[in-house]
């Protein structure tokens, strides 16, 4: 297995993600961030940080598979939202919920963070996910 997560004692928690990954493979996979987006371009999910967020998800795993990697292969995830405020968090961690277990999204999370942002690159994006792997 290339990717080891944990979270050595003394860590602050809980939190959602493990706080280290340790990737032990030859090949490395970047995804560029990810959107709500079909393939078509089609804005989906508007207004609606839980949805927008599933579907970022979503073309993140596609992403990696691509290169034949799955979540199981990431050892950094970067989530930017904007405008982000703290009560927010319920509407964030369910999007993560909304495609754990159809995207196979390890819980807890690899090593993450969540950065807001004023403005992603067009004004009904809310939500972008980056990813980055090891293989064998």
């Amino acid at each position: 297995m290339p990717v080891q997560l944990l979270t050595p004692e003394g860590m602050f928690q809980p939190v959602p993600y493990h706080h280290v990954a340790i990737g032990t493979g030859s090949r490395q996979v970047h995804v560029a961030g990810q959107i709500a987006r079909d393939a078509q371009g089609t804005p989906l999910a508007p207004g609606d940080l839980t949805g927008q967020l599933a579907h970022a998800l979503r073309n993140t795993a596609r992403g990696l598979a691509g290169a034949g990697a799955t979540f199981d292969d990431v050892v950094r995830l970067r989530f930017f939202v904007v405008g982000w405020q703290p009560n927010q968090m319920g509407a964030f961690m369910a999007g993560i919920d909304e495609v754990a277990d159809e995207l196979a999204i390890p819980r807890p999370l690899p090593p993450a963070s969540l950065i807001g942002v004023d403005y992603l690159f067009e004004p009904d994006v809310l939500v972008e996910v980056e990813a980055s792997a090891v293989l064998d």
